[in-house]
């Protein structure tokens, strides 16, 4: 299986009083940085990687990654740069990640590539921490693209019912296997586990 990957750093990062969550400084890198960082450390590789944006498109080509704006000046939320990366993608599953997620278990893709790969009819394979699910870190099958811009047409636009309607497998995770920075609060008190004493 071919794989690219995409992080979304699209959105209006509402919680983060309207800043620009990707590129917000965790211990003087930006938060994309991390998450580049933890794709290059996996234990499976991908091929390609993209950043889904659609503010601030210098500052994330700076990266040297492709950086695709969602095709429509609507704000549709995380569908919207899904759709966008697996029209570029040229593989044949995609790998989401947001972009405040900046450790990865290494062993992320391989395992979330293996339940797909042996799953009977799941266009979708979606992150588990403990009991919760990570609705944004998937690897989703490329072909299932065009069922994806009929529901962006009909403005279902929730990532769990996409989820859903692939028939996505879970794949379970330690319970703290993925921190989610995406409050002030929560990126203030972050340690990455290789800065821990």
């Amino acid at each position: 299986m071919n794989i690219a990957a995409v992080i979304l750093a699209g959105g209006e990062g509402r919680r983060m009083g309207g800043a620009d969550k990707g590129l917000l400084p965790l211990q003087g890198r930006p938060l994309v940085a991390w998450v580049l960082a933890a794709l290059a450390a996996q234990t499976r590789p991908v091929e390609a990687v993209m950043i889904s944006a659609n503010r601030n498109p210098d500052a994330y080509g700076n990266f040297g990654v492709p950086v695709l704006p969602d095709a429509t000046p609507e704000r549709l939320g995380p569908l919207a740069g899904i759709h966008a990366a697996l029209d570029h993608a040229d593989a044949d599953a995609l790998l989401v990640l947001p972009c405040d997620v900046p450790v990865l278990t290494a062993d992320l893709v391989v395992r979330l590539a293996d339940a797909l790969q042996h799953a009977d009819t799941a266009q979708a394979a979606v992150a588990w921490a403990g009991d919760t699910i990570q609705p944004s870190i998937c690897l989703v099958r490329t072909d299932c693209a065009p069922a994806l811009a009929q529901r962006l047409q009909r403005r279902e636009l929730r990532l769990r019912d996409w989820l859903a309607s692939l028939d996505a497998v879970s794949v379970r995770f330690a319970p703290a296997a993925f921190p989610n920075l995406n409050t002030p609060a929560a990126l203030a008190a972050f340690f990455p586990p290789e800065s821990d004493a």
